[in-house]
């Protein structure tokens, strides 16, 4: 069954097709994921950008230590083992964001938001520039898995776990779902115009590997070291 539970029962599985018209440019078309990859980004901002064919929707890959925040109405899509992911939004505005970080803290150098801190921050900020207030923002939270048997005794999914409800409990942000802890890497979905998730709980064969990718960065092998896997509403 190839499909994703979604964190509101009530709304359909599956969105309608969206995208802005596409614009010309010297008499050629543009498309909107074109126009998207042309606009300058900021560092640390996730810049992968696609056409996502399951869900006939324009979307952005968030990478390890990456966030999005948008008022488009788009994907944000990301693939997590022991990392943590932070899915907040103003329905207000109708602003949203994703973050992808891998440890609590650390020193951050030029590690942009791979530490819970930083890629916190961010993430708010970011939305308050969008015209968010804090009082209006609510967040679904993602990830913290044990993905392989020798993280256990690190505790990293739990401590990632553990740092982002703190986080949110002390900024007041209420967290209204959530879907952490485990063994299974997710492949998470967010809508951020409406603020919705949709899950996918992921089968690996290769544990060692997508945790040493995964603190690398390299997304694309974690995503090839998954497949499969149940789904779970929550």
């Amino acid at each position: 069954m190839n499909m994703f539970a979604s964190a509101s029962a009530a709304s359909p599985l599956r969105p309608q097709a969206v995208g802005l018209a596409p614009s010309t440019l010297g008499g050629a078309a543009v498309s909107r994921v074109d126009q998207l990859k042309a606009q300058p980004r900021n560092p640390g901002e996730a810049s992968f950008f696609y056409r996502d064919h399951h869900f006939q929707y324009d979307a952005v890959k968030v990478l390890p230590g990456e966030y999005f925040v948008s008022t488009e109405d788009l994907v944000i899509m990301t693939v997590l083992g022991s990392c943590i992911s932070a899915c907040i939004w103003d329905g207000k505005v109708r602003a949203g964001g994703m973050n992808h970080f891998m440890l609590p803290d650390g020193d951050n150098g030029d590690g942009f938001g791979r530490y819970g801190s930083y890629a916190m921050e961010l993430l708010i900020n970011e939305l308050l520039k969008k015209g968010a207030r804090r009082e209006s923002m609510q967040a679904k939270v993602f990830g913290g898995a044990a993905v392989m048997a020798g993280f256990t005794t690190m505790n990293v999914g739990e401590r990632n776990t553990k740092f982002v409800l703190d986080y949110l409990a002390t900024e007041r942000i209420p967290v209204v779902s959530q879907d952490v802890l485990d063994i299974h890497p997710r492949k998470v979905c967010f809508f951020p115009v409406t603020g919705k998730a949709l899950v996918k709980r992921l089968a690996h064969s290769h544990p060692e590997t997508l945790a040493v990718e995964e603190r690398r960065g390299n997304a694309a092998t974690v995503v090839k070291a998954t497949s499969g896997g149940s789904v779970d509403l929550f």
